[in-house]
């Protein structure tokens, strides 16, 4: 029995079972059931098309369970009209639903990732838990109130695909935990979703997710700490996946469609093209900054591009700019500390590492910042 492919085929069957009009909940514990019946039945006697065979499956298990209801007995009457062999069905639009319904406005972030870990991805509740580090009875509280959220939802116009594209992308950043690999994950959905809408915000996604992992190998060291971009050994770099998204973003960007993940990933396609952190093309990347602040306007935006301008304009225009924001954003202070020290000034640099490491959520992030304070502050006593 394939496990992959049964939990390739889990997504799409779910989506056809919601649009026939079955609710989200009720349509899950029908695709599980069919499911189970695969495990007992394949081994023996493999379907010819085992999308259709658990398609028929599943619709007639939530049949059986709806069977006392008037109004949905009359669908049955309509739906299942000859449905005594397996049914070959269209798989994109369906699955392309899912993706909206999982990401549906009316759930919170949380909810809608775990709902499209669940739902999309196929995970199990307790993987997604272990992904998320919180009990397993906590997300499947989370999980079942997010189906009961959209179990009332009537597709009747397009989804925001905008609100997809900010879920996986959440996805995305949440990294690595336990068993779930969640980077790899999101980009197995995000593939999947590039190949059931022609779209040029999710090539955009998809290639800055790309671009990102193919640095993941040389993010950190080999005791856990973590290797800023510039001093990373660029030749663990995956010049594959770099060169694949660079070509996805190419074609994203020839349709003169401009979103921010293709403006982000434009600019992490000019840091992969560098052999070198001396070689960045930092002036080209203040521009993507600038367009990125054009389509977003957000107080992060303007903190990165402040650390752009420093590289490309030396570090007292990065700091000019950085005087504009908001102190209380987060990683003011990591970027005021860098732009400080690249001008010369290490005590002020290093009570500014001090003070971002102790704002630091992450624990990785705040060992480096630590690191860097003391760094400057044995530099100092050693010249004094």
């Amino acid at each position: 029995m394939d496990a992959t492919l049964l939990r390739s085929l889990t997504p799409g069957v779910l989506a056809v079972l919601v649009r026939r009009g079955a609710d989200f909940a009720a349509a899950e514990d029908a695709v599980q059931e069919a499911l189970v019946e695969a495990l007992r039945v394949w081994p023996a006697d493999p379907p010819r098309d085992p999308r259709g065979w658990l398609v028929t499956v599943a619709w007639r298990r939530f049949l059986d369970a709806t069977r006392s209801d008037a109004a949905r007995r009359r669908r049955e009457e309509g739906a299942a009209l000859g449905d005594t062999e397996p049914v070959t069905v269209p798989a994109v639009d369906d699955t392309l639903q899912l993706y909206f319904l999982c990401a549906h406005p009316s759930l919170s972030p949380s909810s809608a990732v775990a709902l499209t870990l669940r739902a999309v991805g196929g995970l199990t509740t307790r993987q997604i838990a272990q992904a998320y580090l919180v009990p397993e009875a906590t997300m499947a509280q989370r999980i079942s109130r997010a189906k009961r959220t959209v179990s009332t939802v009537r597709f009747d116009r397009p989804g925001d695909v905008a609100t997809v594209l900010r879920v996986l992308y959440l996805v995305f950043n949440e990294g690595y935990s336990g068993d779930v690999d969640l980077v790899a994950e999101a980009i197995r959905l995000t593939r999947r979703l590039a190949a059931a809408i022609d779209h040029p915000e999710v090539a955009g996604l998809l290639a800055l997710m790309l671009l990102h992992h193919a640095r993941r190998a040389s993010r950190t060291a080999d005791d856990g700490s973590l290797v800023p971009l510039a001093d990373q050994d660029r030749g663990r770099w995956d010049t594959g996946l770099i060169a694949e998204g660079v070509g996805i973003l190419q074609a994203a960007l020839a349709r003169d469609r401009l979103g921010e993940f293709q403006a982000q990933a434009a600019i992490a396609a000019l840091h992969a093209d560098a052999p070198r952190a001396e070689e960045t093309d930092w002036v080209q990347i203040v521009e993507w900054y600038d367009e990125l602040l054009r389509l977003t306007d957000s107080p992060v935006v303007r903190l990165n591009r402040a650390v752009a301008v420093g590289e490309a304009d030396g570090p007292r225009a990065g700091l000019a700019e950085l005087a504009e924001l908001d102190e209380a954003l987060p990683r003011w202070a990591a970027v005021a500390a860098h732009l400080h020290e690249r001008d010369g000034d290490p005590d002020v640099a290093a009570g500014l590492y001090a003070e971002a490491a102790r704002k630091a959520t992450d624990l990785a992030e705040r060992d480096h910042l630590t690191r860097q304070a003391a760094r400057l502050n044995t530099r100092g006593r050693a010249g004094s």
